[in-house]
């Protein structure tokens, strides 16, 4: 299929553009207008953008069917400031029911039953449920068009962060399990980052991995190793030494047969034993 985004309908290519780019991090945005009415509502194109200074950026789009502005994008023009609240799996039909399209002035604090909370530094409330909150001040507000379904960039610099202590790991860090969060997917999909779905790639900046192309090239052609094992295996910065791979061969029972040994390597790449799994690789290269 090839879309050209020129003649396609603008329901089909909005349901191609969200069900690709996914899973997309949800932006619960809090605001108030000039007579101190609030609003609450979700918005999943959103993401941080900088951290020196501290940005994040959402954007509230003009409405396909009849080229509206919402209340969230009029609000931050009138008032520039916005709580941008983090969504977890314990209050995402909360956030759902939110996003109905209630009429200007009602509160959907009051409608989804979450509870608005005071913030420190700006007028709009918290959303005291939510895990971690950001009380933002508005920079900048860029319209990218003027046609239903354009897009409107909220940036927001933020001012100060709430983190519920129950997120975090002894370090004080933000634990991916404990903050059980949820992003949005096409239609009516959503992820949960929860269980299997969450995996680490250890990938510390000051490492220079030597790179996939100097993987020997029976072990770039296996049939065994998929693309992600040869990618851990380009992560190191160097190759186990002759002395390493001997050593390990006097200690190990190995076979002679090269699709075994791979099968082999591959479990040990699961395991996340990466030089066992290149001693293994190596060895079977020299056969």
């Amino acid at each position: 299929m090839i879309i050209d985004p020129s003649t396609e309908a603008l329901n089909k290519l909005h349901g191609i553009l969200v069900g690709a780019v996914a899973p997309r991090p949800i932006a619960f945005a809090s605001t108030i207008d000039a007579k101190g009415n609030v609003n609450l509502s979700p918005f999943s194109y959103f993401n941080v953008f900088s951290v020196n200074p501290p940005i994040l950026v959402f954007s509230p789009s003009r409405r396909g069917r009849d080229n509206t502005t919402k209340d969230t994008q009029d609000n931050v023009l009138e008032v520039p400031e916005v709580v941008i609240s983090t969504v977890n799996y314990s209050i995402v039909e909360q956030m759902s029911l939110s996003s109905t399209e209630y009429d200007k002035g009602v509160n959907e604090f009051v409608k989804s039953g979450l509870t608005p909370i005071p913030s420190t530094k700006i007028k709009p409330p918290r959303v005291a449920e939510a895990p971690v909150s950001f009380e933002c001040k508005v920079i900048d507000v860029q319209p990218l068009g003027e046609n239903g379904g354009a897009g409107n960039l909220v940036l927001c610099e933020v001012l100060l962060v709430h983190i519920n202590d129950d997120i975090l790991d002894e370090n004080e860090v933000i634990d991916p399990y404990k903050l059980d969060a949820v992003a949005r997917m096409g239609a009516n999909w959503y992820c949960r980052a929860q269980g299997d779905a969450i995996f680490e790639i250890p990938k510390p900046l000051r490492r220079l991995g030597v790179g996939v192309d100097q993987i020997p090239e029976s072990i770039r052609n296996s049939d065994v190793l998929t693309g992600n094992n040869l990618g851990r295996l380009g992560n190191v910065e160097v190759l186990p030494t002759q002395d390493e791979i001997n050593a390990y061969i006097e200690n190990n029972v190995l076979v002679e047969d090269v699709k075994e040994l791979h099968i082999q390597a591959k479990q040990h790449l699961d395991n996340g034993d990466v030089l066992t799994a290149w001693k293994v690789l190596l060895y079977a290269d020299s056969l």
